[in-house]
């Protein structure tokens, strides 16, 4: 199977401006390309008997060749691997779009999400250090998995630190695991409840980081857009969600592991996410949980290591239904923090009574 590794590089000025080059001319040819495929688009639109053929990536590609890098000669100065995959990644989008699979693509904005993808001669040359094409050797502060040789890898910028990703083969392992199944009860108030009686708690890092994050964007608003303070002052609060980010990822990618290593079978609710999101009262602590990201990260780490992931239905009641006995309440509150029964007088706490209805699924 395919895993994803992501490392921060090591940077001077000279490699910074190089960087920040290649994630230009990257967007710049994306939104060239976009602006043509919205042309064609158009023009299908109102001449329908002339239909003129939606360009392929390859058809882009010449078509940027031709008309915008014979005049922009700064083109020259990145390595071509950049602007072609751009464009490669726009075809891939506009696909999905027709699809019906995601919204069309939009332009991109200088500072917001720069990244770019090369291709072609890269190799680890040392536990530090890798080499790509055009930019050369890079140096990494974390250690380098040896013996693989990617075929592409992917630059990003994150607030004012630069990471390079590629993907890794790696084959699964059946590890032995100390508990057979365990049932996981998502929620806002305590991150999961297990059905063996353990509750973790959500990092909640955006709740505690709220306040210094409206006061920087509050002081960033008295700013001149474009100034040296406007982009120190951007930085600062780039880097204050970067640090909400992984505040929040470290407490999923210990609680993944924990459960893909030590469970054979998980059981979890296929939680409708967006629906959640919908909801304004509930959005923003769905949002600070990450249900999304624990859904994901678990579902390829249970493929690692060998265990089996259950979804439940999103209507299962499990909350609605007695561990104890099965009979099922009509209506339950959210004001209403346990369980009691109204048939066996069986009475627990709601969440630890959801997890065991839905570690009883992997039996049914």
């Amino acid at each position: 199977m395919l895993l994803g590794f992501k490392t921060e590089i090591i940077l001077n000025n000279k490699l910074r401006t190089q960087l920040h080059k290649h994630a230009g001319i990257a967007r710049h040819a994306w939104n060239a390309g976009l602006a043509l495929t919205k042309q064609v688009l158009d023009y299908n639109k109102a001449n329908p008997e002339d239909n003129i053929k939606f360009p392929s990536a390859i058809d882009l590609h010449k078509w940027l060749v031709k008309y915008v890098k014979s005049e922009k000669d700064w083109y020259y100065e990145v390595s071509k691997c950049a602007p072609q995959n751009a464009l490669r990644d726009l075809r891939k989008a506009w696909d999905r779009a027709f699809k019906k699979t995601s919204k069309p693509p939009r332009f991109k904005k200088k500072g917001r999400r720069d990244s770019f993808t090369l291709d072609g001669t890269i190799k680890v040359v040392d536990h530090y250090k890798i080499q790509v094409p055009r930019l050369g050797v890079l140096r990494t502060y974390e250690r380098l998995p040896q013996g693989f040789k990617p075929k592409s890898c992917t630059i990003s910028r994150q607030a004012d630190r630069w990471f390079i990703s590629w993907l890794l083969e790696v084959e699964p392992l059946d590890t032995p695991k100390s508990n057979d199944v365990v049932g996981v009860d998502l929620g806002v108030k305590a991150l999961a409840t297990l059905s063996t009686e353990v509750v973790v708690e959500g990092a909640k890092s955006y709740n505690s980081y709220e306040k210094r994050l409206s006061r920087l964007q509050w002081l960033n608003r008295h700013k001149l857009r474009g100034s040296n303070n406007c982009k120190k002052a951007q930085i600062k609060i780039a880097r204050l969600h970067r640090r909400i980010a992984n505040i929040r990822k470290d407490t999923l990618h210990k609680l993944t592991t924990y459960l893909a290593k030590n469970h054979s079978k998980i059981v979890v609710e296929d939680l409708n996410v967006s629906g959640m999101l919908a909801n304004r009262k509930l959005a923003k602590a769905v949002q600070d949980m990450g249900f999304y990201e624990f859904r994901r990260q678990l579902t390829y780490k249970c493929k690692l290591v060998g265990s089996e992931l259950i979804l439940a239905d999103p209507w299962f009641p499990s909350s609605k239904t007695c561990s104890n006995c099965g009979f099922k309440k009509d209506k339950l509150s959210l004001s209403e923090r346990t369980f009691n029964c109204e048939s066996c007088g069986f009475s627990l706490d709601r969440d630890l009574n959801a997890a065991r209805n839905l570690a009883a699924l992997a039996d049914s």
